[in-house]
């Protein structure tokens, strides 16, 4: 296994607020992990540490190779980077801004690199097409474009499908996973559970804290939770007489499907047992991504708050 990622003891503190508390990430080459966390969670101050764009308060390893911090500028030169919000320039055409990139990165053969670009992105058509007049899936195409026309080895990414439709989410994903097969290593912070089920590898962040890693059935398989799901008319109304009982812990309708979990089988069977009748038919399910992280977010906020 080649660690393009490997980094101990990484934190960052803003005032009294401590984003990013003491965690360690190892990534494999050629990987793609999601970051994912409620808003204010640390996702977006863990990305730019990495590459260098912030300074950590400590941390300690490698990065592409090279000593992470002290060779920041160096990573961050083989380092692509997609932020939230469309930050290119809008009054200028598609071409104009990619070539305005390969300057930046002062890289040759301009205009063949972004003839280039444009061929793999799918852009070529538009290229004369001023971003301002861009949907926001071609905004997106348009910014990855931008993030990986000096061939970098590591592609961050933050939150980069938020607003788009989901044909050009499922377009920007295929691409993604073109790239990984390439060998770049990217990091992806998103809310989108479908997205992180893509991912290679995911890793939950809350206030700061690591609190999850690994795959999807590895994630879930460590919450050790318990889940079953009541189908029938109506059976997402069952949620009022069963949130709160003894060995609940979450319940969560999914359309007229109910999921009901908890970490104690025997008292989470006896909670459900007077509605384990008809008209509603239960069985045992494994519980979602999504079921996973409401749970690992509520047990964090328990035990945050017993330590304050």
């Amino acid at each position: 296994m080649t660690l393009a990622i490997d980094v101990q003891d990484l934190s960052k503190k803003f005032g009294t607020l401590q984003a990013v508390n003491h965690i360690s990430i190892q990534i494999e080459k050629g990987h793609i992990t999601g970051f994912l966390g409620p808003n204010g969670s640390g996702k977006t101050t863990t990305l730019r540490m990495l590459c260098g764009l912030l300074t950590p308060d400590s941390g300690h390893g490698q990065v592409l190779g090279l000593d992470f911090p002290k060779q920041a500028e160096a990573i961050k030169r083989q380092t692509g980077y997609m932020t939230q919000r469309f930050s290119l320039y809008e009054d200028l055409t598609i071409e104009e801004n990619l070539t305005f990139i390969a300057r930046v990165y002062s890289l040759d053969r301009v205009a063949t690199r972004v003839s280039e670009t444009l061929e793999k992105l799918g852009l070529t058509s538009r290229r004369k097409q001023l971003a301002a007049q861009l949907s926001g899936g071609w905004k997106q195409r348009l910014a990855l474009a931008a993030a990986v026309m000096h061939e970098p080895k590591l592609l961050l990414l933050d939150e980069p499908t938020a607003g788009v439709d989901p044909q050009a989410r499922r377009d920007f994903w295929d691409e993604i996973h073109r790239l990984a097969d390439d060998g770049m290593t990217v990091l992806v912070s998103t809310h989108y559970m479908d997205e992180a089920e893509r991912c290679h590898e995911i890793a939950y962040i809350f206030n700061g804290d690591l609190i999850a890693r690994g795959t999807g059935d590895q994630v879930i398989a460590q919450s050790h939770l318990v889940t079953f799901e009541a189908e029938g008319p109506r059976a997402d109304r069952l949620a009022k007489d069963l949130t709160g009982k003894p060995g609940v812990d979450m319940v969560a309708p999914f359309g007229a499907a109910l999921h009901v979990s908890g970490t104690d089988r025997g008292r989470l069977e006896k909670a459900i047992g007077p509605f384990r009748r008809e008209p509603w038919h239960w069985a045992e399910v494994q519980p979602s991504l999504e079921d996973v992280f409401i749970h690992l977010m509520r047990a964090a906020q328990a035990k945050q708050s017993k330590a304050a």
